[in-house]
């Protein structure tokens, strides 16, 4: 409430209001009087000493207004700007007395000021308390929704984390299942380049002696003459076994030739196994790899001095002198030796003790082998000559290996190189040249071995892209670790590593979710997966299983 200090200037702001209202009362009763005696002789002539003095008069009387308006005015803004001076005063003065919170009480003598004063100050301070209750009441609310905010924004931020995460693996396993396939198109470009760089290298080594005879005749004879022997030597030459992967429209291509022969080499083993009795199964040998298969092929039958025939188209006549090739290339042999053997037997005596039984037994041993025959003993089996040679030594260049994948599996990316590897295995059997090339002394179960040598001949295990591992729950965790795996839902692409846990029905125990053999996907079409696998049936071998077939584990995605 307003103090003693307080009090006087708002007395000093009044008695000066009053001073500077009586001043100019006194002024307009002046100007009044000055103006009624000059309204007389404002307008008269001074035709004479009267008319004279009354002009003075009345100038008198102008200079009196004058003056009069201007200490009026003169006194009115003194008053005014000491009014505001003092008011200002006065609010500062009591801002600070406010800030202090010290109250003092007014005079005796000034009770309704003072009463009014308390009246408003107590009412002042009660709205001020009921503003504090408020305002308590608005933080303790204010608390309680930022509580609330931040609970349910913790949350939201929990269920937008899992569905994050659950969104990154997701995308994760979309990205690795979809990578092989991006690959694959810039891949299938840069195979078709080198395959027509390789087989115009051997055109233009071919023609140079032509255009060299011909240049004289002028461009544009050499031009037609050039473009007319380039397409003629690309279809008869021995390249043109490059390009055997098209229909040309007897409904055959180089693919389903090669998959009908790899269909019968298989039936014959297994007729073998079928048709002869036997305790014990050993298989021992591989088959020969088809690119030296279709290199024979090819230079054999385009340069044939009797019927020289291209290699660029398949039809009836020409499958059936690929698959004599091939015979002649690989050949199937069986035994069977009886052996009479003694075999212990370790019980238990029902005390804890071991007791050994030995049993005198005899067995029926088959034996299956497989033999094949080099490109180069070929070679010498057909009398090549020293161009046939050539011919045959650059189809089977290093470089050409990722246009033989193209040929033979329809496979143009750089992943599709362990296919291309694996599938040159099939028919393999006894998995020895695997197990013994990863350290074993002895017959192992191969599988792994097998799909750690594909890889190891591709150079990805020192590369790090494939683990080298025996056990299939060494290569699953492997896999897992790198979050490169995805399970058995997806639809993989060629060059992955499939697990398989299979369902043994009683004999070795149900499905336990781990691994009991693996393989490498090889294609997959029409909802079908197409694998090559060792130690299937003791053998490489193609297999296929319907997408998402329930013995499957998952998938391993190599960071090709």
């Amino acid at each position: 409430m307003p103090d003693i200090k307080t009090k006087n200037v708002v007395k000093g702001t009044v008695k000066t209001i009053d001073k500077s209202a009586v001043a100019a009362e006194r002024m307009k009763d002046a100007y009044i009087r000055t103006k009624d005696k000059a309204e007389h002789g404002v307008y008269s002539a001074e035709g004479s000493a009267e008319e004279y003095a009354a002009d003075r008069i009345s100038g008198c009387a102008d200079t009196v207004t004058r003056e009069a308006v201007r200490q009026f005015d003169k006194q009115g803004r003194r008053g005014v700007q000491s009014t505001k001076n003092n008011i200002s005063k006065a609010k500062e003065h009591f801002r600070q007395r406010q800030a202090q919170k010290s109250i003092k009480t007014l005079e005796r003598g000034e009770k309704t000021i003072k009463q009014t004063a308390k009246s408003t100050g107590k009412s002042t301070i009660k709205t001020a308390k009921g503003s504090v209750k408020t305002a308590q009441k608005t933080v303790k609310t204010a608390e309680q929704t930022a509580r609330t905010a931040i609970k349910t924004s913790e949350q939201a931020a929990k269920v937008a984390q899992k569905t994050a995460q659950a969104s990154a693996k997701a995308a994760r396993t979309a990205a690795l299942a979809a990578k092989a396939t991006a690959k694959a198109t810039v891949a299938t470009i840069k195979a078709a380049a080198k395959a027509t760089v390789a087989a115009v290298k051997a055109i233009i080594a071919g023609t140079k002696a032509l255009i060299s005879a011909i240049a004289a005749g002028g461009w544009v004879a050499v031009v037609i003459i050039i473009v007319v022997c380039l397409i003629a030597l690309i279809v008869g030459s021995c390249f043109g076994i490059f390009f055997s992967g098209e229909d040309s429209g007897s409904s055959m291509t180089m693919q389903s030739v090669v998959q009908e022969i790899n269909t019968d080499y298989q039936t014959q083993l297994d007729t073998t196994k079928t048709n002869i009795s036997y305790d014990v199964l050993e298989m021992s040998g591989s088959r020969a790899v088809w690119p030296e298969v279709l290199a024979v092929y090819a230079v054999k039958t385009t340069t044939d001095p009797n019927n020289p025939q291209d290699v660029a188209t398949m039809d009836a006549s020409k499958k059936a002198i690929l698959k004599d090739i091939f015979w002649q290339m690989n050949t199937i042999s069986s035994r069977t030796e009886t052996k009479t053997e003694e075999i212990i037997t370790e019980t238990d005596d029902g005390h804890g003790n071991i007791v050994e039984t030995k049993t005198t037994v005899t067995r029926t041993y088959l034996y299956i082998s497989v033999a094949h025959k080099t490109a180069g003993e070929m070679a010498d089996k057909f009398g090549f000559n020293a161009d046939q040679r050539k011919q045959l030594a650059e189809l089977l260049a290093e470089e050409n290996r990722s246009m033989w994948s193209a040929v033979l599996y329809g496979i143009y990316t750089e992943d599709g190189q362990i296919v291309s590897v694996a599938l040159s295995q099939i028919g393999n059997v006894g998995g020895q040249p695997y197990w013994s090339w990863y350290g074993f002394d002895s017959r192992v179960e191969w599988c792994a071995c097998f799909v750690s040598w594909a890889a190891n001949e591709c150079g990805y295990i020192d590369s790090g892209i494939i683990p080298k591992f025996a056990g299939c729950t060494n290569g699953v965790q492997w896999f897992k670790d790198r979050g490169q795996w995805i399970d058995n839902s997806a639809t993989p692409s060629p060059g992955m590593i499939i697990f398989f846990d299979w369902n043994n029905k009683g004999s070795s125990g149900p499905q336990d979710g781990l691994s009991d053999h693996v393989g490498i996907v090889e294609r997959v079409e029409d909802g079908i997966i197409y694998t090559i696998e060792g130690n299937s049936g003791d053998s490489c071998r193609e297999n296929h299983y319907a997408v998402g077939h329930y013995e499957f584990l998952g998938y391993g995605v190599p960071a090709y």
